[in-house]
């Protein structure tokens, strides 16, 4: 089993009024709103955190990148990884993770990881991702191809990492007459890939047919056995048995002496006016284009405003009980948060779980403790009742089952007459 620690690195001094007076907190949310002094500090305060979670025993540290937007201050999470690198010796690091979509240059991004590969001694885990609607325009990119650019650029990579060069690339939308890095990763074929998500069918198909797990961003229990099974059954068809070892989560998680104290600091995971990524419009969110044929009923009906009405209309409980109910938000003491996440891992058995544990206006000391008593009395069960289940190692699984498609490659007469 792997755990690993997160935070979406949130910078909540920005005024909450002004969300509401907006409208919005993403893509156009002015960042004149933006505090570099508070910033600074989040961010060494951030830093230190990291090395703290080496020092209390959990096995590696989540990391991911969003934009325009204060939910998230991590623009680039290649950099953090980067100092983490050189100041840890033992957890992984873990990017869930880069979005390929909005990067225009692939082979560089080969390059950046690799080099983080080294620094660490090979304790990368360079998760990818599409990104989300408001990477799209926030990077000016065509939100009805990020789908075929994720794709490519992820073949791109793994050819750059697996093939000596210098050879040639003429994709849909990447073309390079010389792709020869000098540095390449220290893993060998290359490091694994690890796939986040939210539940789309596509993206599952994709990671099974590739051997890559899947990991769930706060997904409800019986959504997230729903990614399991179709997991399974794509991995079936591909000649392998997929399981626990490829079964992932992420949870928001908060553990305090008290369960009043954990209760207080869990609304934190609230804030944001209530919204995971912000207030934001459904065209920011899922552009035109963006998500397949699945996803128009649902977006459709959000939009209209059926969606929210019948939640409403059924349920009467605040979105923070029913985030308590449904196993999107686990808060309490130690021994209340190991019972509730024994119910998680025995109903969906993953393998890796990232533990979310800081969010909203929790401060530097409660996050320090966080580390510390999941650490020292949390993670150490969460262990033994992997072993009692029998839950796989993601670490021992083959890194891939599929390498760059052969689609890409240039004939070796057209090679030589373009030399």
């Amino acid at each position: 089993m792997h755990l690993m620690y997160f935070t979406e690195q949130p910078m909540s001094t920005y005024p909450p009024a002004e969300g509401d007076r907006y409208g919005y907190t993403a893509l156009l949310f002015p960042n004149k709103f933006f505090d570099p002094i508070a910033g600074s500090r989040l961010y060494n305060e951030r830093l230190e955190e990291y090395r703290y979670v080496e020092e209390c025993g959990w096995d590696g540290i989540m990391l991911n990148e969003h934009h325009n937007a204060p939910f998230c201050m991590q623009a680039k999470c290649n950099i953090f990884a980067t100092a983490i690198a050189a100041t840890t010796s033992r957890v992984k690091i873990v990017l869930l993770g880069n979005p390929l979509p909005v990067a225009d240059n692939p082979v560089r991004l080969a390059e950046e990881l690799a080099m983080i590969d080294l620094l660490s001694r090979g304790r990368l885990v360079p998760g990818i991702v599409r990104g989300g609607g408001v990477e799209a325009f926030a990077s000016n990119t065509n939100p009805a191809f990020n789908r075929e650019r994720f794709e490519e650029a992820h073949d791109l990579i793994i050819k750059t990492w697996t093939k000596p060069g210098p050879w040639r690339w003429e994709g849909n939308h990447y073309q390079f007459r010389v792709v020869n890095p000098w540095v390449i990763p220290m893993q060998k074929p290359h490091p694994r890939i690890w796939v986040p998500g939210v539940s789309s069918r596509e993206t599952v198909v994709w990671c099974a047919e590739h051997g890559y797990p899947y990991i769930g961003l706060n997904l409800p229990t019986d959504m997230a056995k729903q990614v399991c099974t179709l997991f399974d059954d794509t991995a079936q068809q591909h000649g392998y048995q997929g399981g626990s070892a490829y079964r992932g989560a992420l949870l928001q998680v908060r553990v305090d002496e008290t369960e009043e104290k954990a209760m207080k600091n869990a609304r934190q995971f609230m804030w944001m006016q209530g919204e995971f990524t912000g207030l934001t419009h459904p065209v920011w969110a899922a552009p035109s284009g963006y998500l397949g044929e699945w996803a128009r009923r649902p977006m459709a009906e959000l939009r209209a405003g059926y969606r929210s009405k019948q939640r409403k209309s059924g349920d009467n409980r605040s979105d923070f009980e029913a985030r308590l109910a449904n196993g999107t938000l686990i808060a309490g003491t130690p021994k209340q948060v190991i019972e509730k996440l024994r119910i998680r891992l025995e109903e969906t058995r993953c393998s890796i779980l990232a533990l979310w544990g800081n969010d909203g206006a929790i401060d530097h000391k409660d996050s320090l403790s966080y580390i510390r008593l999941m650490g020292q009395e949390v993670l150490p069960a969460l262990r033994e009742i992997a072993k009692s289940l029998d839950l796989g190692d993601p670490f021992s699984i083959p890194v891939s089952r599929q390498y760059a498609s052969a689609k890409w490659e240039i004939p070796q007469q057209e090679r030589t007459a373009s030399a």
